[in-house]
Order: structure tokens, then sequence, then C-alpha cells
């Protein structure tokens, strides 16, 4: 199994590239089962995820292809794909495949809105909480679904095709709104989605779905209009860019001190996380290019936060701004409010030196002067990536073992590290 070997002390000067959005590009493979034409989606990030999905939507009779480099096109740029689901071959999604992902559930949208029905294994994914599927189930309900759980598996049936209703979530859920808008873009009639998901990933999805021949108004709002359609075509849609890795980096450039342009990414997707950012004392700067990122004098300032909601500070970010806080001149409390169980990263944090307790929903961070490398283990994916920032700014060396977790939503994370002046390899299995 492979492992990642950091040596830390080493600013972080010059630039790396952005990649696309996991959370976008998952969506966007599986809306491909809503029409029997082409869709090409560009910018799609090399990941463990984005692999499996393609071995998922396979199984239902999605074609795919995987287009190769253009001329002038740096290593950085992610793949152009080409998905054709003209038949679907299959509507069942098992467990072997599904269990592996969570996001792959989302299937069960666009095979029950083209093809009637879809049998779907109950989700699997990260241990940080529960992430019940109820709201998912509930979308699809209104739309005239008929649901039924059977040996581990969503049953669900529209014979008459899905008809246009009113959504309303009782809280914020990415994946139900996800899930509502491939349910409502083929259902007879109109659909209004009330308390919708407001994240960039969601607005994503709706604008390629509008590419595809959908009639959607409100993306980005908390409340979405669907005028249902009777089928869908193709299109081209370039994924934007991944504002977890871009807030990622920023806070590894804050911790370790350097200057670093993220070229390609956005300030708009992050504009609460960067706003934080600042009152540490870490000067930033949004143009054309990408987003600055420069702190190489004075202490980092503790703050306080608590994860919400787009546009809200995101959950995705809560392990690394807990790393780059374990450095701060001072007391911080970062707050939970998405997940029950994420707080898996502080036990691992605590054998670099942090200094962290817990009060039910909060982590109550006292910033040390410096921590010392060691061996850690990562628990999931932004708890894994929470290990390697605070591994670039701790004295000697820190070995993150289990970082396949890594691989799931960081693409070459070490090499555009080692470029940025970090020491840091990968090490295989038998190295």
């Amino acid at each position: 199994m492979d492992r990642i070997r950091i040596v830390g002390g080493h600013p972080l000067i010059g630039s790396l590239t952005i990649g696309g959005a996991k959370n976008a590009a998952l969506p966007l493979m599986i809306a491909s089962l809503l029409t029997r034409e082409t869709l090409t989606l560009h910018n799609v990030p090399r990941l463990s995820d984005v692999r499996q999905l393609l071995r998922i939507i396979g199984n239902h009779g999605v074609d795919a292809a995987i287009g190769g480099k253009r001329l002038g096109q740096s290593e950085d740029q992610g793949d152009s794909i080409t998905l054709s689901a003209r038949d679907i071959v299959d509507t069942t999604a098992p467990y072997e495949l599904v269990s592996r992902m969570r996001a792959s559930f989302w299937v069960i949208a666009p095979l029950l809105a083209r093809m009637g029905e879809a049998r779907v294994s109950l989700p699997g994914g990260c241990a940080i909480g529960t992430r019940p599927v109820d709201l998912l189930l509930m979308a699809l309900e209104a739309l005239g679904a008929d649901i039924e759980i059977e040996n581990g598996y969503v049953v669900a049936r529209a014979p008459d095709g899905l008809r246009g209703g009113h959504i309303v979530f009782p809280k914020v859920t990415v994946g139900g709104t996800h899930t509502a808008l491939m349910a409502a873009v083929l259902a007879r009639g109109d659909t209004v989605i009330d308390g919708a998901a407001r994240e960039p990933e969601v607005v994503d999805l709706a604008d390629c779905l509008i590419k595809m021949g959908a009639k959607i108004t409100g993306a980005g709002t908390s409340r979405i209009e669907v005028e249902g359609v009777g089928q869908l075509g193709g299109a081209h849609h370039t994924v934007l860019p991944d504002r977890i890795e871009t807030g990622t980096y920023a806070m590894a450039v804050a911790m370790t001190g350097g200057d670093v342009l993220l070229e390609g990414a956005r300030a708009d997707l992050l504009q609460s996380a960067l706003d934080v950012l600042a009152k540490t004392g870490t000067d930033i700067l949004a143009d054309d290019q990408g987003i600055r990122i420069r702190r190489q004098t004075g202490a980092i300032m503790p703050i306080d936060v608590a994860t919400a909601p787009f546009p809200g500070f995101p959950t995705d970010l809560q392990a690394q701004f807990m790393a780059l806080m374990t450095r701060a001149q001072g007391t911080s409390h970062i707050r939970e409010t998405i997940f029950e169980n994420r707080f898996m990263h502080v036990q691992e944090l605590a054998r670099l030196g942090a200094q962290i307790r817990l009060d039910g929903d909060t982590a109550i961070v006292e910033g040390r002067n410096r921590l010392k490398g060691a061996p850690v283990m990562a628990t999931d994916l932004r708890a894994s990536v929470s290990l390697v920032i605070a591994g670039l700014a701790a004295e000697g060396e820190t070995t993150v073992h289990r970082v396949y977790h890594l691989d799931r939503g960081f693409e070459a994370l070490e090499k555009k590290l080692a470029r940025c002046g970090a020491e840091i390899e990968r090490l295989s299995s038998d190295g």
C-alpha cells in the first residue's frame, strides 16, 4: 500500500494548476445516462473515484472514451471524456460497485427518469457520518416514483414515467439536489425544488443539463424550477475548477509560508474560505490567471470558524483549516455542523504534536510554535490531506499511510507540491 514521505520546513514557492472538481465531475458523468446522444466532458480530473464511476456507468451501457493530450496542453490539465449511453443494458447498480463510492447511488435518478425503473444498492463511501439517502428517495417519491427497500437495494419504479411535483428539502442536501434535478428534467410537467443546495457543483450540473436541452432556472439559489422535456441531447461541457483543491493548497501555503499562484482557481467558488484565510494573516490576490496566496512574514492568527452549506465555510476544508490552526498564535474554535463524525483526523494531528480537544461538535485548537514529524494514518479523503499539510510544516520526517484516500480527490498532489519546493515523495508498497 502506497504512502507519502514528507520532510517539512520548506516554504512553497511557484505555481500549480487547479484541476477539475471531482464533486462536479461525478454527477456530470452520471447525467450521461439521461440521453442517447453523446456527452463530452472536458477538464475531468484523473482520480480513482472517476475511474470507479466509469466502471459503474459502464455496467449500465455507457461507452466511454478518454481523449489524448492536445497540442500545447499541460500535464496538469484534465482529461476529455466522451460518454455515450445510446442503450441502457441494465438498470441494476450492484452492491459490489456502489458500496465503494457513495456518489454512484445517484444513478438511480437518470435510470428511473429514462427507463421507468432502477434497482440500486444502498451506498458506501467515507466513514464520516451516516449521510442517509432518505431525502434523495423523498425527492423521487415527490415526482411519482414508487420506492421499496429489498435486501439492501432501493427499488424505484415509475412505469408511466415521472411527473412534475413540488420537492421541499428540510435541510440542505447536495446529493438530493443533484438527484432531484436529474429526475425532474425528463418528468412530465413542471417541478419546483425548494430548499435546494446552492453549491457551485449544483450550478455546474444545471448548466450542463441546459446545454443538453433541459429547461432549468434558479440554480445557485434555494429555489430551482424545472420544466420537463421529452428527451435530452448531447453536449460539450467543461468541469469547473475544484474549490476544495484550491482551498487545500491555499492553506498549505499559509501554513508553510511562501508565495504560490493557484492557476485556474476561481475566488467566487470559495470566497468565505478565502475571507477566513485572509484573517489569519495570509495575503490573497485573485485575478484572471487564478489566485495568488502569499504568507512570508508574521504569525498565523487564530480564527474561529463553523462549517456551513455554500456560500459558507465548506466542511470539506475543515480538516485542512484545523491543520493550519495547529500553528496559530493562540486558540481557535472549529465547529463542524454538517457531518457528525468528521474529527477523526484530530488524533493523527496529535501525533505530530498538535494540541486539540473536542467538545461536542467543536474542536478547540491551541496553536503551537512547532510540530514534529511522525508516522500518521489517513482515515478519509479530507483528513488525509490535512496530515500532508501538517507534515509540510512539521520538523523532520512525516509518513502518511493509507494514501489511497488521497487518490480519490487529489490528482498528482505530491508532484504539484514538489514543483513548488516541498520535499515530498510517494513510496510504493514495495519501496
